[in-house]
């Protein structure tokens, strides 16, 4: 994992991430949101609806991935960099790889889940034919306290 906490790029795009997670929590869903971005610009984007769809593929991070595909025209998003609020789980992990994205910078750890070198580090496997590198904590703070204010909240219902 590298150490590019404060590169203005990555503060910029994971506010973005942000602000899709947002529009899961008002929802309903657990407030996770991605972007993709290629060359400064932001070609895909998503946030969890699973709850919404009823269907446990629609990760952000997935919803992303599909509408960055779709933009570019295939399934290669070389040049592309995933910004997401909570470290990917193995189901996005794999899709990561697969579409050969090239770095994954994400806000909050993910304890239960995480893929990105939490738990383990499916991203940066050396024996899949392509390594992900990725960046961790970026406004990790932020993203945490989202998430535990969601889940807080459901606990009081």
């Amino acid at each position: 994992m590298q150490d590019m906490t404060q590169q203005p790029d990555h503060q910029y795009f994971m506010e973005l991430a942000i602000e899709e997670a947002k529009k899961a929590m008002a929802l309903g869903e657990v407030p996770i949101g991605a972007v993709i971005v290629k060359d400064g610009e932001v070609i895909g984007s998503g946030y969890n609806l699973r709850e919404t769809e009823k269907d446990p593929t629609l990760h952000a991070e997935m919803i992303a991935i599909r509408q960055a595909s779709e933009r570019l025209g295939g399934w290669r998003l070389i040049g592309c960099s995933l910004y997401v609020t909570l470290e990917p789980c193995p189901m996005c992990a794999g899709a990561i790889v697969q579409a050969r994205i090239e770095q994954v910078v994400y806000g909050a750890a993910d304890p239960k889940a995480g893929c990105a070198g939490t738990l383990m580090n499916l991203l940066e496997e050396p024996r899949f034919n392509h390594q992900v590198p990725v960046v961790a904590g970026i406004k990790g703070e932020e993203c945490s306290l989202m998430l535990k204010q969601f889940f807080r909240g459901l606990r009081k219902k």
